[in-house]
């Protein structure tokens, strides 16, 4: 099934998270999805089920690749549950609706049913009638105000609309997760205990008729299973170390991104740029993911041993590649907007700056002007941006092998081998790019005496 809103707020992500708690609690086994290139949201999905949340995004990567991450991981579970994205229709080719119309997904409709009654069925309705190629499973009213509005819903639902109304939530019952400038906070650091899991769970099975909800998504039909395509089977040739920058500063990762790099024929080994003073021994590449390197920038600052060790290895021609946060880890200097200025690796000679007047959102795709860790030149690439800081100007001798579609250059390089971007893209998109990435590792075996220069990798 997938769970959509009418709106942004409207609480999908609340009954979203009940429902993978409840139906865990039932013994299920649940696959969570994330519909958008959102990061955050599928860090909150594994925290409760346990398992991997993957990102399904037609715009992005393209309808044979969701198709196939879908099929291959719900054959893998009892029961899948795709969190959508803002309201139902919003959002073109990249919304919840193109997405349930792709995978043939039922949908589960969450209305913010405060300081309404019988209004809600003509909302319903709408819902339910404005595309006729969606099967709207039921409806779930958020923040009712108690078991009399909650009969004034189903009365009008039920008499104007040929959808049911499957439960209601309380308002008292809303589960606020913080928010900051990029968005919820991230599962880990989420204040999301066990006991308030364990309590929204309560709450779900309470309020929402789970029997009848699981026989309606039971007659959702089966994705086929698709022959192995897109994942590679990892060739004959020696596997690569691969390190990946993983913590409270750097969190925002495509997990098809790894997967499909491990596929390819990478070990991939975690390590922190908070708190490591040494990369994991043996690597053939660093790959530094997004996240949240302003909020932790004295930390990192702190942490010289680690930046120098980042700095010596882009300078020796090791493969290393940053994307946003990790970026932003790359410049000399994060300022915070606040009068200060915290160190970084120094790779870039440039200073990240916070807050930016607004935010910088969107799809992205770009072309390879030059051959290079993803690719040969020509290739073209999918990602999404979004990021409140700026970079002061780039000096024009730092080459830039990114063409956006838009005419901007951008994707920096440095000693041959160091590649820094603001774009997370999406190697669904393009799966030979993991297989490049691997090579490209590989073949840098040798290339430089990293060791003898005195990196400990």
């Amino acid at each position: 099934m997938l769970v959509a809103g009418t709106h942004s707020g409207a609480g999908k992500t609340t009954v979203t998270l009940g429902l993978l708690a409840a139906l865990r609690r039932r013994g299920l086994t649940v696959q969570p999805f994330k519909c958008g290139p959102d990061f955050i949201d599928p860090t909150l999905h594994r925290l409760v089920t346990g398992r991997v949340s993957y990102n399904l995004d037609p715009r992005m990567c393209g309808p044979d690749f969701v198709r196939d991450c879908y099929a291959r991981h719900a054959a893998e579970a009892d029961i899948a549950v795709v969190e959508g994205v803002m309201g139902l229709f919003d959002g073109g080719a990249g919304s919840s609706a193109a997405l349930a119309r792709l995978l043939d997904l039922p949908v589960v409709l969450v209305l913010d049913a405060r300081a309404m009654a019988e209004s809600a069925a003509a909302i319903v309705k709408g819902f339910a009638e404005l595309d006729p190629r969606l099967r709207l499973l039921g409806v779930i009213c958020n923040r009712v105000g108690g078991g009399r509005h909650l009969d004034m819903l189903r009365e009008a639902i039920g008499q104007h609309c040929r959808v049911e109304l499957l439960g209601g939530l309380a308002r008292e019952a809303d589960f606020v997760i913080p928010e900051r400038h990029l968005g919820l906070y991230m599962g880990d650091e989420a204040p999301l205990s066990a006991a308030a899991l364990e309590r929204l769970a309560t709450e779900v099975t309470a309020a929402i008729d789970l029997d009848r909800l699981l026989a309606l998504a039971a007659t959702a039909a089966p994705q086929p299973v698709p022959a192995p395509s897109f994942v590679a089977v990892a060739a004959a040739a020696p596997r690569v170390r691969l390190g990946v920058a993983r913590d409270a500063a750097f969190c925002f990762y495509y997990e098809d991104n790894l997967a499909l790099l491990a596929a390819a024929g990478a070990e991939l080994l975690e390590f922190s740029p908070l708190t490591d003073s040494e990369l994991p021994s043996g690597l053939d590449g660093i790959y530094l993911g997004g996240g949240y390197p302003e909020m932790y920038a004295g930390q990192l600052a702190d942490n010289r041993a680690m930046r120098d060790t980042i700095r010596r290895w882009s300078e020796a021609g090791r493969p290393l590649y940053a994307e946003c946060g990790g970026f932003m880890y790359l410049c000399e200097a994060i300022s915070d907007g606040e009068g200060r200025s915290f160190p970084m690796a120094g790779i870039f000679p440039t200073t990240a700056r916070m807050p930016a007047d607004r935010a910088v959102l969107g799809y992205r795709e770009v072309t390879l002007t030059a051959p290079g860790l993803l690719g040969p030149a020509g290739s073209r690439l999918r990602g999404h941006e979004f990021h409140y800081s700026t970079i002061d100007p780039m000096p024009d001798e730092i080459e830039r092998v990114y063409r956006l579609a838009d005419g901007r250059a951008e994707g920096y390089t440095r000693h041959r081998h160091t590649l820094g971007s603001y774009l997370h893209l999406h190697f669904g998109a393009s799966p030979e790019t993991a297989g490049h990435v691997v090579g490209w590792c590989r073949a840098s075996r040798g290339e430089t005496g990293c060791r003898r220069e005195g990196i400990m990798a």
